[in-house]
C-alpha cells in the first residue's frame, strides 16, 4: 500500500494539450493527471489521439498548445533526453531493441553507466532491479532468443534503469499470452506498490477493469469519460469508446460448401526453436470460417506461410479446388483467388513510407494497375479512395505515409486491399485472416470481424488464425488446435468448451492420444 500522504501527491499533468497534422486534429485540448502509484488506462478507439499524446509527452512530438508537467516542474517540450532525465519512461507496443546484443547490453545501451558504473556495477543494478520488480531475465542472453514475453520484460528494465517514476505502456499485452499477461500484471502491482507510476495505453477492457485505478477515455481526439475504475464497466467504456452502444458480432451456423483448397500431409522444417508443419492436413471449404487456436509460436507462422504461398512444403500436397498445384508462390496464390491477412501489420502488411495508394496497390500494382510496364496511378489512387470510404479509413488523404495511421486504420487499409484484391471477381475466394484484430479497438475488432462473417456469408472460405479463443469460438464453424506443429481434429461449432481447447493449446491432448 502506498502511504496515506502520499496518496494525493500527482506525479504528472497534462494541461490542454492540442496537436493537428494538417487538417487532422489528433488532440484537442487533452487534460488529465497522474498520481503516485497509480494506474491510469489511457482508452480510446484506434487514432483516438493515445500515442499521439504519449508521443507529446515523451518529447517525439511538439504539442501545439498546452503544457506537460513532471513533478510540478514544466517539462521542455520535444526533447525524450528531457523526459528521461524527469522520470519518465516508455515502453512501446513494437519493442525497440538489438537482437544481435544481449540483455544487458540493451539496457544499458545509450547510457554512460558501463563508462561510470562498470560492468560488474550495471549487471548488479539489473540484477536487483530484477529481483524487485518480478522481472526475471538472463543479462547475457540474446535478445534475438528470447520469448516476447521477455523481450517485453528487457524494454521495462530498460526504463527502471534509467530510473523512471512514471512508466508509459502502450498496448503492453498486443502479443502476450495470457499467462504472460498475469505475469506482468503482476510486475506491474509489486511496482506501483513500490510508487511507480503507470498510464496503460489498452483496448482489453478486461484486463483495463484488472489493472487500473482510473480510466480516462478519449474520442476524436478529446476526453470523453474519466471514472475510477470500480464505478464504472466494461459496457460503459465501450459506448464511451466508440460514441454508442456496441455489441461484438457472432457468427450464425451454417452449412458449408466445396473445399477450395486442401493441404494433404503437408510438413515443413523447424527454424530454430518455432516448430515446422508435422504432416499437417486441412479443408478450407466455401462458405466456411476454419478457426486455428494455438499458443503464439507452435506452427501457425508456417501454416500461415503456406497458404500465402510464402513458402514450399517439403512433404505433402497443396490442391487448389481439386487440382494439385505443382508451383506455389505468392503471385500464383493471387492469382487463385486467395487473399491475405498478414499477423504483423508493420513489417509484413505494408510498408511504412509509402503512401496509402501505394500500400493499397502492393500485391495487385502488376496485375491490374500497370501495363507494359507503366503504373496508371489514377486508377490507383481511385481503388485507394474507395477502400478508404469503403471501410473507414480514417486519414488526411491517400497521400498520407501508411506508418502515420494508427494500428486500427492501417489494418482496416489492410482488411480492405485483402477483400477488394485477388483476380476473382467479387472478392476472394480464400482470406487468410493472421491475428486480424491484434491490437485493435472495440469498435475495429466488431468492423474487422464483420467483414471477415460477410466474406464467408457470400461463399469465401476464411481461415482465421488467432490467439483469442473468444474471437475463435465467437467466428468459426470448425475449429483446430495447433501444438508444436501438430494439427488436432476439426470440432464443430459449439463442441467443445474454451477449457477443453486450452488443454489441447497446451498439448495435454495431444499426449493422450497418443498415448491411447
Amino acid at each position: 500500500m502506498i502511504p496515506k500522504e502520499t496518496e494525493a501527491e500527482v506525479v504528472l499533468r497534462l494541461n490542454g494539450i492540442s496537436k493537428s497534422f494538417g487538417a487532422l486534429r489528433a488532440n484537442d485540448a487533452v487534460s488529465l493527471s497522474l498520481r503516485r502509484g497509480e494506474v491510469v488506462a489511457l482508452l480510446g478507439e484506434n487514432g483516438a489521439g493515445k500515442t499521439t499524446l504519449m508521443n507529446i509527452l515523451f518529447g517525439h512530438y511538439v504539442a501545439d498548445e498546452g503544457v506537460v508537467e513532471v513533478f510540478s516542474q514544466p517539462l521542455p517540450p520535444g526533447n525524450p533526453k528531457a523526459a528521461l532525465a524527469a522520470g519518465v519512461g516508455m515502453v512501446h507496443q513494437h519493442f525497440t531493441l538489438a537482437g544481435n546484443l544481449t540483455v544487458l547490453e540493451n539496457i544499458t545501451l545509450g547510457t554512460d553507466s558501463l563508462w561510470s558504473r562498470g560492468a560488474a556495477g550495471a549487471r548488479e543494478k539489473v540484477k536487483q532491479l530484477s529481483l524487485d520488480f518480478g522481472l526475471a531475465v538472463d543479462p547475457d542472453a540474446k535478445v534475438s532468443r528470447l520469448s516476447v514475453g521477455e523481450r517485453q520484460r528487457v524494454e521495462i528494465l530498460k526504463a527502471l534503469y534509467r530510473d523512471a517514476r512514471i512508466l508509459i505502456l502502450d498496448e503492453p499485452t498486443a502479443v502476450l499470452t495470457p499467462q504472460e499477461s498475469d505475469a506482468l500484471f503482476a510486475t506491474l502491482r509489486r511496482a506501483t506498490a513500490m510508487g511507480l507510476s503507470v498510464i496503460f495505453i489498452s483496448h482489453k477492457l478486461h484486463e483495463v477493469m484488472a489493472i487500473a485505478d482510473r480510466c480516462v477515455v478519449l474520442r476524436h481526439g478529446r476526453v470523453v469519460g474519466e471514472d475510477d475504475t470500480h464505478a464504472t464497466d466494461k459496457g460503459r467504456l465501450a459506448e464511451l469508446m466508440v460514441g454508442g452502444e456496441l455489441s461484438l458480432p457472432r457468427a450464425e451456423a451454417r452449412e458449408a460448401g466445396p473445399v477450395l483448397m486442401r493441404l494433404d500431409g503437408v510438413s515443413t522444417p523447424d527454424r530454430g526453436a518455432a516448430p515446422g508443419l508435422k504432416a499437417v492436413t486441412l479443408d478450407l471449404r466455401a462458405g466456411q470460417i476454419m478457426g486455428l487456436a494455438g499458443v503464439s509460436g507452435n506452427g501457425q507462422s508456417a501454416l500461415a506461410g503456406i497458404v500465402a504461398g510464402l513458402a514450399l512444403p517439403v512433404a505433402g500436397t497443396i490442391s487448389l479446388r481439386d487440382k494439385l498445384v505443382a508451383g506455389w508462390s505468392p503471385r500464383e496464390a493471387l492469382a487463385g483467388g486467395v487473399a491475405r491477412i498478414p499477423e504483423d501489420r508493420h513489417h509484413q502488411g505494408s510498408i511504412g513510407d509509402f503512401d496509402l495508394t501505394e500500400n493499397a496497390v502492393l500485391e495487385t500494382y502488376r496485375s491490374r494497375f500497370s501495363r507494359n510496364g507503366w503504373m496508371n496511378w489514377r486508377a490507383a489512387r481511385t481503388f485507394a479512395e474507395e477502400i478508404i470510404a469503403g471501410y473507414d479509413v480514417r486519414c488526411p488523404g491517400p497521400e498520407t505515409r501508411i506508418r502515420l495511421l494508427s494500428g486500427g486504420n492501417m489494418q482496416k487499409l489492410i482488411l480492405g486491399r485483402a477483400m477488394a484484391g485477388g483476380s476473382t471477381p467479387g472478392g476472394p475466394e480464400i482470406i487468410l485472416a493472421n491475428q486480424p484484430v491484434r491490437g485493435l479497438d472495440v469498435g475495429a475488432i466488431a468492423y474487422v470481424q464483420s467483414q471477415l462473417i460477410a466474406a464467408r456469408d457470400r461463399g469465401a472460405a476464411v481461415l482465421l488464425i488467432s490467439e483469442d479463443l473468444d474471437e475463435i469460438m465467437g467466428l468459426s464453424d470448425v475449429i483446430h488446435v495447433i501444438s508444436q506443429g501438430r494439427l488436432s481434429p476439426g470440432f464443430a461449432r459449439g463442441t467443445m468448451t474454451a477449457a477443453e481447447l486450452g488443454l489441447w493449446m497446451a498439448g495435454q491432448k495431444f499426449e493422450d492420444a497418443d498415448a491411447a
